[in-house]
């Protein structure tokens, strides 16, 4: 549970942010800051989560990195007031999962194939098997004369099985750190979603396979489902818009808004949050993802809250004024 701490507290600490992000901050400044934190328990926490907003800034891309705190101390579309008033309010909505700094793992970066975010690129194996790599994925390719490995590092993927070419067939799978799933001549897609691997079998069968289970299961097509590296869950049918992706489009059928938000943000750079206060609102419709900022218009034009930003970057959907 989050700690509750005083509006007026959170109102203060993303005055500091934006005064020691300015490029004007002094000694005396930043001595005042630590004095400020040690007024009491509230005032310390306040901080940090400050400190975990300039986290997520460093996920920006760099020319926009300073710049987005800096243009708060000056004229223009925003006000100062405006802006450190939507500061307080993300200081106030952060959840410990976002506050948590994660650094991308050494492995995506070194992968034998990768994409950046909003990004989707195609790919042929040598066996001619087909993979489509989603938006932020990173896998690594092995063939050797037992098996035909795709390591899915992060990220999704959706793959068009082939019939081997060699003399002794090899299996088709895909690993994640949570287990495998072995294409039975399939259409299938594989997603790291967290603390579960999610399979979903368009053509064919999927064999998913825990890491530490002692079987696994046999999904058909039409099929979806998910494991840890203890245990797979039941099957169940696959949704019309689980691969829409594959098109360029999220289907939404009565979604929360808070998880549509979240998928959106798979697929554009920088950091898309939602207010608590419209979380629970149901969505309905069809999203590019080529085009998210469409997306966002469209839920301004259709529901009761307001896009608000700092910059593409930063970005938070809250009620309506």
């Amino acid at each position: 549970m989050v700690q509750r701490i005083d509006p007026l507290i959170l109102g203060e600490a993303a005055d500091w942010l934006v005064q020691l992000q300015s490029g004007t901050a002094s000694e005396d400044d930043h001595r005042a800051v630590q004095a400020w934190c040690q007024r009491s328990a509230q005032h310390a926490l306040a901080w940090q989560r400050a400190e975990a907003i300039l986290g997520d800034f460093r996920r920006l891309p760099t020319p926009v990195t300073g710049e987005t705190l800096r243009r708060l101390s000056r004229n223009g579309a925003v006000s100062r007031r405006q802006a450190l008033h939507r500061l307080g309010l993300w200081l106030l909505a952060a959840p410990a999962a976002w506050l948590a700094w994660r650094e991308t793992p050494w492995q995506q970066w070194t992968a034998d194939a990768r994409t950046a975010v909003g990004e989707q690129r195609p790919l042929t194996l040598a066996d001619g098997s087909q993979v489509l790599l989603n938006t932020d994925t990173a896998i690594d390719i092995s063939f050797d004369a037992q098996q035909r490995r795709i390591n899915l590092l992060a990220g999704e993927i959706l793959v068009t099985s082939a019939k081997d070419p060699a003399t002794q067939a090899r299996p088709l799978l895909v690993r994640t750190l949570h287990g495998q799933a072995i294409a039975l001549g399939t259409r299938f897609s594989v997603r790291l979603d967290g603390a579960l691997t999610q399979v979903a079998v368009l053509e064919g069968a999927v064999d998913a396979r825990p890491a530490h289970a002692g079987s696994g299961l046999v999904l058909k097509a039409g099929e979806r489902s998910a494991f840890n590296a203890s245990r797979v869950q039941p099957a169940a049918p696959l949704e019309p818009g689980d691969l829409a992706w594959e098109h360029g489009m999220l289907l939404a059928r009565g979604m929360r808004l808070g998880e549509l938000l979240q998928e959106l943000s798979r697929y554009r750079p920088g950091v898309l949050r939602c207010h608590p206060a419209v979380a629970e609102l149901k969505v309905s419709g069809a999203f590019p993802l080529a085009d998210t900022d469409a997306s966002l218009r469209l839920l301004g034009d259709t529901l009761p809250v307001a896009i608000q930003g700092l910059t593409r970057y930063w970005v938070t959907v809250e009620p309506r004024a």
